[in-house]
């Protein structure tokens, strides 16, 4: 069986969509804590607390999102589609670990796993699949 199709390898997809999702629900029930994976201090100010409320809602949103796209892809898709959108994903956990590093801490909580979900996308995509026989 090529590694593409790999019931491990659809498994893993399926474990970064829980992890998404969680995140995403997280971030909308209780902000203050998925701060903490960005390692920001809470605001001190109501109306700074109102609007990192606000924002975390955004990110829990875009999360769920992310989550969802990659149970839609694993689900309902091919391999490469959802190789595409778990390399799509890793991206935004880049970008999320960069927006940490510009504040001084945190970037790994975030570039950790963004070259696992990428190394999954890879496999989805075919590269690492014998070569076919004529």
């Amino acid at each position: 069986m090529p590694l593409s199709q790999s019931s491990s390898v659809q498994l893993a997809a399926h474990a970064f969509a829980t992890i998404f999702t969680g995140f995403g629900i997280n971030a909308i029930l209780r902000p203050t804590h998925a701060l903490t994976f960005f390692e920001f201090a809470p605001p001190a100010s109501p109306a700074e607390a109102k609007m990192v409320e606000s924002l975390m809602a955004v990110y829990g949103a875009r999360d769920i999102f992310m989550g969802l796209a990659i149970y839609s892809a694993a689900l309902f898709g091919t391999s490469k589609s959802l190789g595409w959108t778990l390399i799509a994903a890793s991206g935004v956990a880049v970008v999320d670990g960069v927006v940490c590093f510009t504040h001084g801490q945190g970037q790994w909580n975030h570039w950790g796993y963004a070259p696992m979900i990428t190394a999954v996308g890879v496999m989805l995509l075919g590269l690492f699949d014998s070569a076919k026989k004529a």
